[in-house]
């Protein structure tokens, strides 16, 4: 076998490659709700990983103080952070309609910052812990690991959502009118189209992709206000390995990130934690616009 002539436990190679799918099904998640926000708005919106913690904070608190369930909460908690980012998008990032994409980028920093100084007065830097849902404990084993059925169904829930959001913005009248909106806005007002309402709800779906990540990962890890911003520059570089706006390109190369690191941790484990932006300088170079990006 191929693991045989690395020298490898094959427990060890596949065991990697699985917690690599399951990593990069976060990084689809996320990059899409990123790519989503600048694709049809043009927002380098670096709040993302606040957003992305608010959706985890969101379902300790529908689970524990409204009494509604894990499954309850993967529906509602990106409603309500959606909701809430549609408020941001109408009463400040609108007033920067127009005007250089680095104050977008400035004011959604800002923003980031404040939610996440926040939630570290309430709750502290550490966090606190999310019990996985009794329906998804356990697992089964594949042989070479032991595979939790909770990761089983992150993956199947971000491939779903994935496939899902594209599907929507190539596949239907409203993806055709946001698409239209970002190329000339003004002949789409004029044939009757409420672009102002769109761009908001644009903005909120991206914001409730990664509340929903962020609903995704609450049993997985502990939930910190800080855990946003542990994973946003990764997120970012997979953004620019796929192109800027592209939604294909963030699925894809989310999830093929995801797996190249876990190979690395196999190896390469030193590189791991770089691998990513090292692919990230190479496409740059070979390929400025992405590798599914649209050249000038």
């Amino acid at each position: 076998m191929l693991t045989d002539l690395l020298g490898i436990p094959p427990q060890v190679l596949f065991g990697q490659l699985m917690l690599g799918l399951i990593n990069g099904a976060f990084y689809a998640v996320l990059s899409l709700g990123l790519a989503v926000i600048f694709g049809l708005l043009n927002i380098v919106n670096f709040a993302h990983g606040a957003f992305y913690m608010l959706g985890a904070f969101a379902t300790i608190f529908i689970t524990q103080y409204l009494g509604i369930g894990y499954w309850g909460a993967l529906i509602v908690a990106p409603l309500v952070v959606g909701a809430f980012g549609a408020v941001i998008e109408y009463f400040l990032l609108r007033r920067l309609t127009g005007v250089d994409h680095l104050y977008g980028l400035l004011l959604t920093f800002g923003l980031a910052l404040v939610i996440e100084g926040t939630f570290v007065k309430m709750f502290g830097a550490s966090g606190v812990p999310y019990p996985v849902p009794e329906q998804l404990a356990g697992g089964v084993n594949l042989g070479f690991m032991f595979l939790p059925w909770y990761r089983a169904w992150v993956v199947v829930a971000s491939v779903a959502i994935c496939i899902a959001t594209w599907l929507l913005f190539e596949r239907t009248k409203i993806g055709a009118y946001l698409r239209a909106g970002t190329e000339n806005p003004k002949l789409l007002q004029a044939f009757g189209v409420n672009v102002p309402l769109l761009t908001t709800l644009a903005y909120g779906y991206g914001v409730a992709l990664a509340a929903f990540a962020g609903v995704l990962v609450a049993p997985i890890t502990q939930v910190s206000p800080l855990m946003g911003s542990n994973l946003i520059i990764v997120v970012f570089a997979v953004v620019v390995i796929g192109g800027m706006g592209s939604i294909m390109g963030a699925v894809v190369t989310g999830l093929a990130m995801g797996v190249i690191e876990g190979l690395t941790r196999v190896f390469w484990p030193e590189a791991s934690a770089t691998v990513i932006f090292m692919v990230m300088a190479i496409v740059l170079v070979l390929r400025p616009a992405g590798l599914f990006g649209k050249t000038a």
